[in-house]
């Protein structure tokens, strides 16, 4: 404990002497291990030096892992390996998802009844991360070119240090057979598990449209969040993601116009959109800064933030497909599988902020679920966080896009959109 009130004063100072930067309070939830995360877990933003929020901070301490060459190392052990399933601590792992689809269907593992057995894709790397993005201007520096080359290909090498592991998913529709009366379409589901179902009819026409997405969607989903969770005093979205591998339009992506673009890509890796320190980092950033907020423009003083925060306020994010989901499905796993497993924290490294998200090592009973054939009429929900610290409700639930093995060879790519949102109470 003297290393957490060590922490702890430290932020204190920081908060005192750096007034324009927020500082996360420290949190560690009851009954989960610290995170593996530098300095402790705390934020990047302690680390301020003249208003960068901890950014160069983050920068150089991505710069002095690489160095230190422990991230190379992980990815030569596996490439090294013999042919063949790869012995790790946590159960047998494979380099493809071929390899993997064969060891389940050779040791017949199966699934209850509307669930699959098929691979998943996890890192094997037990250390922080880091990631520059792509608006970072270190990309831009020609002074710096030595360091971006190292930082690329850092990022280019994520991938390397992740194994295939067999997992089974499960129907979540039929939620009452695993957890008697308990039904998916409730907040009690998210309570528990940190994941749900919803219903809605959108009356948006066009979801590669940014602007009617914004106008349309976007209260449309609000208006389900305050209907799924009788508690909530409000709800605000404020981004979203359009997914298709298969659009023959345009891309780009328009941060200034509120375009994220459409993604032709989708995350196969286990993973987290949030933690401890970015959920609460991102709600403060949207209620007193607007900060990358595409939707209701928020006008709260540090002092209203304060506030608001200090009662509960959860992160969820939102996925409605655009037609029924025939292949890449967006699966979960619910909280009580992994609540007592450190999550590992990924730094996304901006010019004005260090976000964190998180990833997770695999463990053969986590327990995962999916909406087998979603249709456009249900959304999907998962917690990416909770301000409630005692144990008492799931904090977060983790994700991943996957390739199903049942679908037929010309299935189509999922086509969806996902939002992402705060919810008050």
């Amino acid at each position: 404990m003297d290393r957490v009130q060590d922490i702890e004063n430290h932020v204190a100072g920081v908060t005192e002497s750096v007034s324009s930067v927020y500082v996360p309070p420290l949190q560690l939830t009851e009954g989960q291990p610290p995170p593996i995360a530098a300095n402790g877990g705390l934020s990047y933003m302690s680390f301020d030096r003249d208003g960068d929020a901890g950014t160069a901070a983050a920068t150089e301490a991505a710069l002095h892992q690489i160095a230190e060459g422990e991230a190379q190392a992980v990815i030569d052990m596996l490439d090294n390996a013999p042919p063949g399933p790869i012995e790790t601590k946590w159960g047998v792992g494979f380099r493809s998802y071929s390899e993997c689809l064969e060891y389940i269907r050779a040791n017949n593992i199966e699934a209850p009844e509307g669930g699959v057995a098929l691979p998943l894709r996890y890192t094997v790397y037990e250390q922080p991360s880091y990631s520059i993005v792509s608006s970072n201007a270190l990309w831009r520096d020609p002074a710096r070119e030595a360091e971006a080359k190292a930082l690329r290909k850092e990022e280019q090498d994520i991938g390397r240090r992740c194994l295939y592991f067999p997992q089974v998913l499960r129907d979540a529709r039929r939620m009452e057979e695993y957890y008697p009366g308990l039904s998916p379409n409730s907040p009690e589901c998210m309570d528990k598990l940190g994941l749900a179902l919803a219903h809605c009819e959108s009356r948006c026409e066009n979801f590669y449209d940014a602007a009617e997405v914004e106008r349309v969607f976007y209260p449309e989903m609000e208006k389900l969040l305050l209907e799924f969770f009788p508690d909530a005093t409000d709800a605000l979205v404020y981004n979203h993601d359009v997914f298709d591998k298969d659009y023959k339009g345009d891309r780009t992506e328009d941060q200034d116009n509120k375009n994220p673009g459409v993604n032709a890509n989708y995350a196969y890796i286990v993973h987290n959109d949030l933690n401890d320190n970015s959920g609460r980092v991102r709600c403060r950033e949207l209620l007193t800064k607007n900060l990358r907020n595409f939707g209701r423009e928020q006008h709260y003083t540090e002092e209203q933030a304060d506030a608001k925060m200090s009662r509960r306020f959860m992160s969820i994010n939102l996925a409605k497909p655009m037609e029924t989901v025939r292949q890449n499905p967006f699966v979960l796993c619910a909280w009580p599988s992994f609540a007592d497993q450190p999550y590992i924290t990924n730094y996304r490294v901006y010019d004005d902020r260090v976000g964190e998200t998180t990833r997770f090592t695999y463990r053969p009973d986590h327990e995962w679920y999916w909406f087998p054939q979603q249709k456009p009429t249900e959304v999907s929900m998962l917690k990416c966080y909770d301000s409630v610290t005692d144990g008492s409700v799931s904090r977060w639930s983790f994700h991943t896009a996957c390739i199903d093995p049942t679908a037929p060879d010309d299935a189509p790519c999922r086509k969806n959109v996902v939002v992402r949102a705060f919810v008050f109470f």
